[in-house]
């Protein structure tokens, strides 16, 4: 029973450190009109969702992938625009040309961040 416990955490530690390792960096920024969206016209998803940039969106082959987004950084002058915490999001929207990878929904951002930076460095994983 413990060995068996050793290895559950054991496993759980390594899958952690695996999908951290396996992050990949961008910016975020955030909106605040959340329906009609790209991908589920006017049907609403919550507020823990995001809109994919171009190069993410693929056509749409994005929408309804969860990401696990961090903030990793300022990319301005706010000092210290992390709350050491990180979020789950779903891709219901494109943002094109928007300026940064993904666009957090506002309640998304500040879960991560001050809203006041307005555009963060993120890592992100699936």
């Amino acid at each position: 029973m413990e060995f068996q416990l050793r290895l559950t955490i054991s496993f759980g530690v390594f899958a952690c450190l695996l999908s951290m390792a396996l992050a990949t960096p961008g910016t975020a920024t955030f909106y605040t009109q959340y329906v009609p969206s790209a991908c589920y016209g006017n049907k609403d998803n919550g507020v823990m969702i995001a809109a994919a940039s171009d190069p993410l969106w693929g056509n749409g082959a994005i929408c309804g992938k969860v990401f696990n987004v961090t903030c990793t950084g300022p990319t301005n002058p706010v000092p210290h625009p992390c709350t050491g915490q990180s979020v789950v999001v779903k891709i219901v929207d494109h943002c094109p040309g928007c300026g940064g990878t993904l666009d957090l929904s506002r309640e998304a951002f500040a879960t991560i961040a001050n809203p006041v930076a307005g555009i963060i460095k993120i890592d992100y994983y699936q």
